[in-house]
């Protein structure tokens, strides 16, 4: 019973969270700072996940490893203005050249 209770509570948080992002007034979100904070979340979002996903830690101890090497790759394909999946398939690629090589 202890799970459908959680269910039930998760669905109802849900849906008020919804339904408060639905009633706040249209001035509000017309604010320039606000419509810079809204274009900016989903790209810190991103970029934190990603941090969190690359640099594991292990024992309290950073662990750098073939994913790091695919993020630089990544990076570099991003600055030379590579389209979009030849970024992932060089990131790709990269990790796991470096995982054949170390393991």
């Amino acid at each position: 019973m202890t799970t459908w209770i959680a269910i039930g509570v998760t669905a109802f948080g849900c849906y008020a969270v919804k339904l408060l992002g639905l009633s706040v007034p249209a001035g509000i979100l017309e604010r320039p700072l606000v419509k810079r904070l809204a274009a900016l979340v989903p790209l810190a979002l991103l970029a934190a996940l990603t941090a969190l996903q690359t640099f594991s830690t292990s024992e309290l101890k950073l662990v750098v490893d073939a994913r790091a090497a695919g993020l630089a790759a990544a990076a570099v394909a991003l600055l030379l203005r590579a389209p979009f999946l030849v970024v992932i398939g060089a990131a790709v690629l990269v990790t796991a050249a470096v995982r054949a090589l170390t393991g």
